[in-house]
């Protein structure tokens, strides 16, 4: 008689893959997470956090220091300053990568050589949690998989999602402003690769059993070297199905579920959070029924506190807050204020209405921010315009005034905004710019071409 494990496994791949063998495949997963067929995962809403877990968000050289590696520089900086306060590191892409500061992964395997090695993470997870990111829906247009699919070979030809110029995609919804096709040289002529983010970044073909299998092993590598928290990156966007949105699709909820029945079978200790940018009732769907992610990122909090702020109204705080239904135990929030991406406008849809958005867009122009935009059809004449996608301030900036202007409460307002996270139900973390109360880095941003 098989047990839960096997049962629930089963089942979801009978959603997910109908026409596979899949008793064939669930031996395949199974052997890939290097899991035994008696094993059962953790008991059900079972909490692996308590109220003494704090996060910290980095990239591996958000500090540097002469003649040391930067992942040497950032521990002995979590060791000498953060050992009482905070006990987990979201450690930012790692990996060799083309662009997007990361997010367009090369090797999933390595460590960019500029950070470090495999033996400096390691020696991280002796004093703190690591959390990674995997970096799901796309990889880097220069990585092995991609030239793979360009010379027409494996593992890497059936690895991309391709879909023809002439294929109505009217529905679809992006976070860019860029063509969502990429035309591609290959061997057997001319391909159209879907790119959700960049040309750099081109999504992956989950429809392919195999793509998911790969990750599996990737996800067990990262297991193996004692990284057990998992930040399923811009996951909203995985499945595509032509003639839909495709954000949100119903087998995406699903891949997530059996990721985080391989993942906490594996280690008991695991947690998987999702990265959603997207409006707030939509994001709450993505904790399923205590079986998709432990966590999920309260995206709706930075900008209606940094509104809450600027203006000296906290209805739409106050009124948010009081929607935010309990958690059940197994999941949890997971609450910033600033992190490596900006402040999403997305989350407030329907919360703010569209002239204080603008309201607030425009504050933030005052002190130095800059938008990122994205590509969306107007209903009335069904052209493509941009909208406002993200605000890309530092936190320390956005609050150093108000709707009049800056003002000298800059460092008053700054610490009562994570007070106000501190408070809220849920896992705080800072990002380190945050802790630092870095200014904007206009140079930078020059230099990269990256409103971020």
């Amino acid at each position: 008689m098989e047990n839960d494990f096997i049962r629930k496994l089963t089942q979801l791949i009978e959603l997910i893959y109908p026409e596979i063998d899949h008793k064939q495949f669930v031996d395949s997963l199974i052997q890939s997470m290097q899991l035994h067929a008696d094993d059962e995962p953790p008991l059900a809403h079972t909490n692996h956090w308590n109220e003494e877990d704090i996060f910290m968000i980095a990239y591996g050289d958000s500090l540097v220091e002469d003649n040391q590696k930067p992942l040497s520089t950032l521990e002995n900086f979590c060791n000498d300053y953060l050992q009482d306060s905070i006990n987990t590191v979201h450690l930012l892409p790692f990996y060799p990568y083309s662009s997007d500061d990361g997010f367009s992964v090369i090797d999933y395997y390595m460590v960019n050589h500029s950070l470090g090695d495999w033996s400096d993470i390691l020696k991280m997870t002796l004093t703190m949690n690591i959390m990674t990111d995997l970096v799901i829906n796309h990889c880097s247009s220069r990585s092995g998989w991609f030239e793979n699919f360009k010379q027409r070979k494996d593992p890497g030809k059936d690895y991309f999602f391709e879909v023809s110029p002439e294929d109505d995609l009217s529905q679809v919804v992006r976070p860019r402003a860029t063509p969502l096709l990429k035309e591609v040289d290959t061997l057997d002529g001319k391909r159209y690769v879907w790119c959700t983010f960049s040309h750099d970044q081109v999504d992956l073909n989950f429809a392919n059993p195999e793509v998911l299998l790969e990750f599996v092993s990737i996800i067990r590598f990262y297991l193996d070297h004692h990284i057990h928290i998992f930040r399923l990156d811009a996951v909203a966007f995985l499945w595509k199905e032509i003639g839909t949105p495709c954000i949100n699709h119903e087998k995406t909820h699903q891949i997530i579920q059996l990721l985080r029945l391989l993942i906490e079978t594996k280690n008991h200790r695991s947690i998987v959070i999702t990265e959603t940018n997207i409006p707030h009732r939509e994001n709450l769907t993505y904790f399923g029924n205590a079986n998709e992610a432990h966590a999920i990122y309260n995206f709706a909090l930075p900008p209606l506190l940094l509104n809450t702020l600027v203006t000296g109204n906290c209805l739409y705080l106050k009124n948010w807050l009081m929607t935010l239904p309990p958690a059940q135990n197994g999941t949890t929030y997971f609450n910033f204020i600033a992190s490596h991406d900006g402040i999403g406008l997305r989350p407030i849809e329907g919360i703010l209405s569209d002239i204080e958005t603008q309201q607030l867009i425009d504050t933030m122009m005052k002190f130095g921010g800059k938008i990122s935009w994205r590509a969306v059809e107007n209903a009335d004449n069904k052209t493509i315009e941009n909208k406002a996608y993200e605000i890309n301030i530092s936190l320390f900036d956005a609050l150093s005034g108000t709707l009049e202007g800056k003002d000298q409460w800059q460092i008053p307002r700054y610490i009562c905004a994570h007070i106000i996270m501190l408070s809220i139900e849920g896992i705080p973390a800072f990002y380190i710019h945050s802790l630092l109360a870095t200014e904007n880095d206009y140079q930078r941003a020059e230099m990269t071409s990256q409103n971020r």
